[in-house]
C-alpha cells in the first residue's frame, strides 16, 4: 500500500494568489499527495518589516481560494501558537500528526532554496521533512555553494517543475493601491474579498 504523502505549503498568503494554487496543485499531481495544507505565517521573523493584514482576513482569503478543492485545506498551525513563526517548529507540528510510515514534503520557491542556509537550523529541517522546490528559469541556484552551507542538502531536495508565472503578493498589493484591476492574478472569491474588506488601501 502506497504510503500517505502530505504536502505543506507556508507562506504570508497577502493575498493567496494563483501562482500559489498552481504550485499546490502540481505538487499534488506530481507526487501523489494525498492533501497539501496551506500554512499561513502568524508573525514570520523575517516579515518583521511589513504589516501584514489580519491572520483571519488572510485564512479566509486562502479558504475562499482553495474551496471546491478537496485536496487543498487551510491550516491554523502557525496562526493559534504565540511566535517567533519558524518554519521547523511549523513541519514538526505536521510530522507528529503524520500516520506511520507517511511522508511530509514542504514546498518552497526556488529562490527561498537558495537562502535555505540562512533559516532557523536548517540541517534539522532538512532531516524532518522532504524539500520541494519549484524550478524557475530565471534563477541560477548554485549547488555547490549549497552543498558546502549544507551537506546532504541535494539528496533531500524535489525539484518540481511548473508553469512559469511572474505573480506576487506584492504586485497585488500595489495593484489594489493604484485602484488598478487583479482579476486573474487571484482567484475571484478573493478578489471580492479584498474589495468588501477594504484590504490593502
Amino acid at each position: 500500500m502506497q504510503p500517505v504523502r502530505v504536502g505543506v505549503l507556508g507562506g504570508t498568503f497577502d493575498p493567496i494568489h494563483i501562482g500559489h494554487l498552481i504550485l499546490a496543485e502540481e505538487a499534488r499531481d506530481q507526487l501523489g499527495l494525498s492533501v497539501v495544507y496551506l500554512v499561513p505565517a502568524g508573525d514570520p521573523p523575517h516579515k518583521r518589516d511589513r504589516r501584514l493584514a489580519n491572520i483571519e482576513d488572510r485564512l479566509e482569503m486562502i479558504a475562499r481560494a482553495a474551496a471546491g478543492n478537496p485536496a487543498l485545506q487551510v491550516s491554523r498551525a502557525d496562526a493559534d501558537r504565540p511566535g517567533p513563526h519558524y518554519t521547523l517548529d511549523m513541519v514538526r507540528i505536521f510530522q507528529a500528526q503524520l500516520p506511520a510510515g507517511g511522508e511530509l514534503y514542504f514546498l518552497m520557491g526556488y529562490d527561498s532554496l537558495a537562502e535555505l542556509p540562512d533559516w532557523h537550523r536548517p540541517q534539522e529541517l532538512l532531516a524532518a521533512c522532504r524539500l520541494v522546490a519549484l524550478t524557475r528559469y530565471n534563477v541560477p541556484l548554485d549547488w555547490t555553494a549549497l552543498e558546502a552551507r549544507l551537506p546532504g542538502i541535494r539528496q533531500r531536495v524535489t525539484l518540481l517543475d511548473m508553469p512559469e508565472l511572474e505573480i506576487s503578493s506584492n504586485q497585488i498589493q500595489a495593484r489594489v493601491r493604484a485602484g488598478r484591476s487583479i482579476r486573474y492574478l487571484t482567484p475571484d472569491a478573493v478578489r471580492e474579498y479584498i474589495e468588501e474588506k477594504k484590504l490593502y488601501r
